[in-house]
């Protein structure tokens, strides 16, 4: 399998992205610098920036998957964890797991809500790179009002405490009870703790904070730890939202 493939197939990368990593020397292959178009063969060592990677799915297995995942909190939303956690692969079903899928982004550890995993390195690819602006949409569980100022800092995009200036999120209040306030926020910015840092800076309390949609896949009723895979008609609008 050529490189550029392997990566891609590995969910990394793009072909595109592999092609550039290549060129920059960034690849190695059982510790020399690989060449543009050069093929890794069963039981070669490949190494990106460092980084060991876990070879694809075998060939018979080669076909792309599609998972929707339910993360309860206190699960990592990696493949593996170096603190021995539970991750989102360990609530796969053995024959899933199988297939060697891999999240789509992250959702942090005290989050709930969806994640998508998948061995569709493209896709992947697409999802998450920052110039896509596939949006994501939140219900967030703030203590109290939430004040009206808020809300439109929100709205004309923030600067974070920390320098990164954001794009504008859609910030609508669903629901106000005694003691709190349930927001959806419409994100199209990849930004890490994105909302946790907003509502820091604007001394808002999060509760309760669930992902409900990716780009045209909702979580709708999915049971909290339950997975399963898409159906033809989400997996070709995913694809047709990212342009494949």
């Amino acid at each position: 399998m050529r490189i550029n493939k392997y990566l891609a197939h590995t969910g990394h990368c793009s072909r595109r992205a592999a092609d550039e990593l290549v060129a920059a020397g960034k690849v190695l292959i059982n510790g020399a610098v690989a060449c543009a178009g050069q093929k890794v063969l069963p039981g070669d060592e490949v190494r990106v920036e460092g980084k060991a990677l876990a070879a694809p799915v075998a060939r018979a297995d080669e076909a792309f998957i599609y998972i929707m995942l339910h993360k309860p909190v206190h699960v990592v939303s990696t493949a593996r964890d170096p603190q021995q956690r539970q991750t989102v692969l360990d609530l796969l079903p053995p024959h899933l797991r199988a297939r060697r899928v891999y999240p789509v982004g992250r959702l942090d550890y005290f989050s709930e809500g969806l994640i998508l995993l998948t061995n569709d390195g493209e896709l992947t690819f697409r999802l998450t790179h920052p110039g896509r602006h596939v949006p994501r949409v939140y219900e967030v569980k703030i203590r109290g009002v939430v004040p009206e100022a808020a809300l439109k800092e929100m709205r004309g995009g923030m600067v974070l405490a920390e320098g990164e200036k954001l794009a504008p999120v859609k910030a609508e209040i669903q629901k106000i009870t005694s003691d709190a306030t349930m927001l959806k926020l419409i994100l199209h910015q990849g930004v890490n703790r994105q909302i946790r840092r907003m509502c820091r800076d604007l001394g808002l309390t999060i509760l309760t904070l669930k992902r409900v949609q990716i780009g045209p896949l909702q979580l709708a009723d999915l049971p909290k730890g339950r997975a399963r895979c898409l159906e033809k008609q989400e997996i070709d609008a995913l694809r047709r939202s990212v342009g494949l």
